[in-house]
């Protein structure tokens, strides 16, 4: 078989870039000894960097972590003045939070939420792009009535605040929910809010449509696949090859519950009339370790379910009812949390233990411009991430790249060959 000439130039101009980016890439870490591909596209995804542990690096070690895979979005869950400090001037954006425990006096004394905005986002503004605060986490899965009706003027209050200190431009205002506020889920097109929610979930609905923010959702396809091992397909819910589903209603096919779940979220937002609110998943994600009756916690699935979401964000892709709206996922969580209460899956939802070495390897889809991966390659690779040892990165970079130049140069042969 003899290409023609513009298969030959084509393959030609692939082979020459990776070499190219191979041997020329300098790696300022490790100085003009090795080169190493670079990862140059920010990733598509944020991650959330939960805290409850203690054993975990110091945030400076984390800014370099998160430098290192081009995460350019992470979510907080406080607003941890260490950890705003240490991602100054890395255009890292940031997500903090209000706890719920500040609700109650927030609604009724706004003086106490623009002390909140003063001391935890005006003094790290702008060397630290903080783009959103979140008012409260998951208030509609208690039973805390007082909580419930003071989340939204909570909420009001901290977007007052931060238009009184200029920022109203630059930082939205949020909350958190569980898939759980919905009372039906599947066919999306069905999905409707629990009833007993509507007095409170309306007027924050009003409320983001009238600023301009997201609504975020908290969504485990897991606690599915966990509560239903035997009538919930295990690749629907890892985004693995699958028959799909059929919603009726609509005739749209969904294989994957995640995107099910975000489309029914739009659907029950509808319901009360707004298709002007974006949908925003605040957390997702899958353990690698369970207890005896926590059906598919494992290492596999777990990066499995990463890895191939990872892939669809890069992607660009979009639900079956939004195809041209990207996916906004943040991935939970950054490392394993060894304080937190709860079964062995609660400890175990990190991509990185605390040492700095992954639990498993992910494949993100792709690598440079292509959309970024965490590595060479576009896996989750534990050498290339700053919190390794230069001579740790050499080892491994060195041989990664004479693998590589070799492979490729057998590629040109190959080529030379067709040609004859």
């Amino acid at each position: 078989m003899k290409l023609n000439s513009i298969e030959e130039k084509d393959i030609n101009r692939i082979i020459l870039n990776n070499i190219n980016q191979c041997v020329l890439t300098e790696c300022a870490e490790l100085g003009d000894v090795v080169c190493v591909p670079a990862v140059s596209a920010q990733q598509k995804f944020g991650i959330n960097y939960g805290q409850i542990a203690n054993d975990l690096p110091e945030p400076t070690r984390v800014a370099g972590l998160l430098q290192s895979m081009n995460v350019n979005k992470v979510k907080l869950y406080d607003a941890d003045p260490r950890v705003l400090t240490a991602f100054a001037n890395t255009g890292v954006e940031f997500i903090i939070a209000v706890g719920n425990e500040n609700l109650q006096t927030m609604a009724s004394n706004p003086a106490a939420a623009r002390q909140w905005v003063a001391t935890h986002v005006q003094p790290y503004i702008p060397a630290t792009r903080i783009t959103c605060v979140t008012v409260g986490n998951e208030v509609f899965s208690s039973n805390d009535t007082v909580m419930m009706s003071s989340l939204l003027p909570a909420m009001k209050a901290v977007y007052a605040a931060l238009g009184g200190l200029g920022l109203g431009s630059q930082v939205t205002v949020s909350s958190a929910h569980s898939v759980n506020v919905l009372a039906t889920s599947f066919p999306p097109s069905s999905g409707a809010f629990r009833e007993e929610l509507a007095e409170y979930i309306q007027p924050i609905l009003d409320f983001h449509a009238q600023t301009g923010s997201p609504f975020l959702i908290n969504a485990y396809p897991f606690f599915a696949y966990k509560g239903s091992p035997g009538t919930v397909s295990l690749p629907y819910v890892l985004f693995e090859p699958n028959p799909g589903v059929r919603d009726p209603n609509t005739n749209l096919s969904y294989d994957n519950m995640l995107y099910a779940q975000i489309d029914a979220v739009y659907a029950a937002m509808k319901v009360m009339g707004h298709t002007d609110v974006a949908v925003r998943i605040s957390e997702t994600g899958w353990p690698s370790k369970g207890d005896e009756d926590e059906t598919g916690a494992t290492v596999q699935n777990a990066a499995a379910y990463n890895g191939n979401l990872m892939q669809r964000i890069a992607m660009g892709q979009g639900t079956p009812l939004k195809p041209n709206v990207p996916i906004d996922v943040y991935v939970f969580a950054l490392f394993n949390e060894n304080m937190k209460p709860g079964p062995t899956s609660e400890r175990n939802y990190g991509l990185f233990y605390p040492n700095g070495s992954p639990v498993y390897a992910i494949n993100s889809g792709g690598s440079g411009g292509s959309g970024g991966g965490f590595g060479p390659g576009g896996s989750l690779n534990p050498y290339y991430t700053s919190m390794f040892s230069s001579s740790s990165k050499l080892a491994v970079s060195t041989t990664f790249l004479t693998e590589r130049v070799m492979l490729l140069l057998l590629l040109q042969a190959i080529v030379i060959l067709l040609q004859s």
